[in-house]
């Protein structure tokens, strides 16, 4: 029963795999064509040069020699040309091919919900979309159609051997099922060495991928060496996963020719014995040397074809698993379109979990008004930052709704929900390239006049214009060359750039440096005016202007008011959080 299920899903992995390279069926069929042709010709060759011997052995008649030549010399420059065009054309529908699974990979990888991306190694996701894709091409270019071109010259030097001689042919035949115990146990040991090598890759590029991102911390506390240590012993493990492989290999080939070495020496000497006795021609035993030497190569090239065929199959599954992923946010199959969104904000009995009923919010319920401000204070963990997440949709609660502008999010059109939310973060994430483009965020509809504008507006021209390149001041990669203070004024440059109607600020303050601070602090009044804004800061003091205080606890909001009405309530959570926080500066 289990080996049925994994034929199954095999089968079902193959069919997937095929309908990519449905699209370029007649490329194929023409590769496959030519592919025929060369193995047709290959079978040719040695006959051509058998009859020449035939003829210098009995006659030496060098005339007719020459009509043998010329046919020899169209046999080989036809093999050549035919082998470029179809070389050529699989290399080409190959990379097509690839091109559109790495496409499709990466457009589904942004489709998922942040919470794939929460319990998935950023390696494992590179790997899926990198090496496990690559591991494809060869499949699409080489081994679909070499292992029709291999089968059918077996099958082409069988039928013709018996045809010369039938006697010679049986014994070269011999060593079949001797060849086919080897191929099988190769195919076994190669797929699961192959699974082990993909294994431990991904491992290392998992722990690759999280070590240079936590560089930092490692230097920090000064652990070079014992992270080190950890990465000599994956690299290792690696290593000893690819050098097994290889042996494998290393044993299969020797042991192939060797084998092909013994039907050779077989054929020749018992074609020897023919020769003398005038049963064959010497011509004939030559076709048979030539047809014995080719005979065994394809075999070899089937097993070894396998091995990637198999390989390419644990690549492509993969692949499909990642593909068949459901944590996505699907959007409504009659999304609500709005032209212009004012902001108006509602929870309705909202309860959300990352997992199962582990609720981060209890029955949560409040109204945020059109242009109004409102911040959320409250303990780590009691759930201020996953409202902020919930408005966007970046998760999907599981019970209650939340509205905007009366309309359910879930209704909306992902990609016009998220165009009216600009959402500024603690952790600003700079792209590699420059500041234009990072503001822009590929977004032609925003010229640079209207980039320089909003720089200006949130108080970002000022250290931009003393750049030596301005606007096209390279960024590296996390614009780790910046101050964090900077980084946030170019965060806030690109909200305001995609002028969106709802402003979320996710700890937009923290962690600035004073000097910047008072530019921070214009900026973000820059760029709430006019928008309904939505706050999650831990310093009290910088959220006291808010229209609306929400306070969090344990998942339930407890309290809400203004600064003012939360301060008066005795015993009220806000005013002991305010009061812990007077206490901590003074």
């Amino acid at each position: 029963m289990e080996n049925l299920e994994k034929k199954q899903k095999k089968k079902s992995v193959f069919s997937r795999l095929l309908k990519y390279a449905a699209p370029y069926a007649g490329n194929l069929a023409l590769a496959l064509f030519l592919v025929l042709t060369i193995t047709a010709l290959d079978l040719y060759r040695p006959v051509i040069l058998g009859n020449v011997v035939d003829i210098f052995s009995e006659s030496g008649d060098f005339n007719a020699v020459k009509g043998y030549a010329l046919r020899y010399l169209v046999t080989i420059v036809l093999i050549f040309g035919f082998n470029f065009a179809q070389t050529w054309i699989l290399a080409l529908t190959g990379q097509k091919i690839i091109y559109n699974v790495r496409q499709q990979v990466f457009e589904h990888v942004q489709s998922l919900s942040l919470r794939f991306f929460d319990i998935t190694p950023v390696g494992r996701i590179v790997t899926r979309v990198t090496n496990d894709v690559e591991a494809l091409n060869e499949m699409f270019t080489q081994v679909l159609i070499n292992l029709i071109k291999n089968s059918v010259k077996i099958i082409g030097l069988a039928v013709v051997m018996l045809i010369l001689d039938w006697k010679l042919a049986l014994l070269g035949f011999a060593l079949v099922p001797v060849i086919a115990v080897l191929t099988y146990f190769f195919r076994s040991v190669s797929r699961t060495t192959y699974k082990i090598v993909r294994t431990k890759l991904t491992a290392l590029n998992t722990y690759l991928s999280e070590h240079l991102s936590g560089m930092k911390v490692i230097q920090i506390f000064a652990k070079e060496k014992a992270k080190n240590a950890e990465f000599k012993e994956r690299a290792e493990d690696l290593y000893h996963a690819s050098f097994r492989e290889m042996m494998v290999f290393a044993i299969f080939r020797p042991a192939m020719y060797i084998l092909s070495i013994i039907a050779l020496v077989t054929i020749l000497s018992a074609g020897g014995v023919d020769v003398l006795n005038g049963t064959i021609t010497v011509g004939t035993l030559y076709i048979f040397y030539n047809y014995i030497n080719q005979f065994f190569e394809p075999i070899q090239s089937l097993a070894e074809q396998f091995g990637t065929l198999q390989q390419s199959m644990a690549s492509a599954e993969k692949i499909f698993t990642l593909l068949d992923d459901d944590t996505k946010i699907r959007e409504s199959l009659n999304p609500v379109g709005i032209d212009k969104v004012k902001g108006r904000i509602e929870f309705k009995h909202v309860w959300f979990a990352y997992n199962n009923e582990d609720w981060i919010l209890k029955d949560v319920s409040f109204v945020i008004e059109p242009g109004s401000s409102a911040a959320f204070v409250g303990a780590t963990g009691a759930g201020k930052s996953s409202i902020l997440n919930l408005i966007g949709r970046y998760y999907d609660i599981q019970k209650g709704s939340i509205t905007i502008d009366g309309v359910d999010i879930k209704d909306l059109k992902i990609a016009d929900l998220r165009h009216a939310i600009g959402q500024v973060q603690q952790d600003v994430f700079l792209f590699t390239g420059d500041i234009k483009n990072n503001i822009r965020l590929k977004n032609e509809n925003i010229t640079d006049e209207e980039i320089v504008k909003a720089a200006k507006t949130v108080n970002a021209d000022g250290f931009i214009s003393r750049l030596e390149h301005a606007y096209d001041e390279y960024v590296t990669e996390r614009g780790s060359t910046f101050s964090a203070g900077e980084r946030q004024l170019i965060s806030f440059a690109r909200t305001l750039a995609y002028d969106p109607a709802i402003l979320v600020l996710d700890e937009a303050t923290a962690n600035i440096d004073t000097e910047t601070e008072s530019l921070i602090q214009d900026a973000l009044a820059r760029l709430m005016k006019g928008r309904t804004t939505i706050m999650v800061a831990h310093r009290l003091s910088t959220i006291q202007h808010a229209d609306k205080i929400m306070v969090m606890h344990d998942g339930r909001l407890v309290e809400e008011g203004n600064h003012k009405e939360l301060i008066a309530k005795e015993n009220g959570y806000y005013k002991k959080l305010y009061e812990i926080q007077l206490e901590n500066q003074g």
